[in-house]
């Protein structure tokens, strides 16, 4: 776990740093806030149980990725997409996989941008690569996937097809929100600049 924590809070410091300096250049947030956090032992072993896992460290590594989870809120979607392309530049850093649930949400309505990233760890002069999932959506994607992952809990994961179809209705307005927000902030933007020229 102190592998994972390490790799989790490598991420954390660069994603702020790289808030930082595009604060200082743009005078605006790209990232709203970050979040963190290790899974438990027993929420691991139940996913491996789940996955039909055998329970050995061997299978935790290569097939458990998201022992360690940095979320990234931003403002807009723009702001989403700035992000993505700047951790792809992290090159001491190795992209595992990756889901645009943006561009192609899942069925229940949920929106992020998720990346399964390999970090870099030096731990007693060995240098270990350690996964860490990195989930980047706007503060809108964040409102609807809080309140459903809330509903999903409080009723142990059974709802009602009418409460599935409610949630990917109320998906679908908040997008539209997103998009209408984005395209109003992208009008301030540009008239900011034409003022400051």
């Amino acid at each position: 776990m102190h592998l994972y924590s390490l790799a989790m809070r490598s991420i954390e410091e660069r994603v702020n740093s790289l808030n930082q300096a595009y604060k200082e250049i743009h005078e605006q947030d790209l990232i709203n806030h970050v979040l963190c956090r290790i899974k438990t032992p027993n929420s691991i072993i139940r996913k491996m149980k789940r996955k039909d896992y055998e329970l050995t460290y061997k299978n935790l590594i290569e097939n458990i990725n998201d022992i360690a989870g940095v979320r990234i809120i931003c403002p807009f979607k723009a702001n989403v997409f700035e992000v993505i392309d700047m951790i792809k530049e992290f090159d001491d850093c190795r992209i595992i996989k990756e889901k645009d649930y943006i561009t192609n949400p899942k069925k229940t309505g949920y929106s992020s941008y998720h990346i399964i990233l390999e970090v870099p760890v030096e731990l007693d002069e060995a240098k270990l690569y350690t996964k860490v999932e990195i989930q980047i959506r706007t503060m809108a994607m964040d409102f609807w996937a809080t309140l459903e992952h809330e509903i999903k809990y409080k009723s142990k994961g059974r709802i009602s097809a009418k409460v599935s179809r409610d949630l990917v209705i109320y998906a679908k307005i908040i997008n539209g929100i997103d998009n209408r927000l984005m395209r109003l902030h992208k009008k301030r933007y540009k008239k900011k600049i034409e003022l400051s020229e």
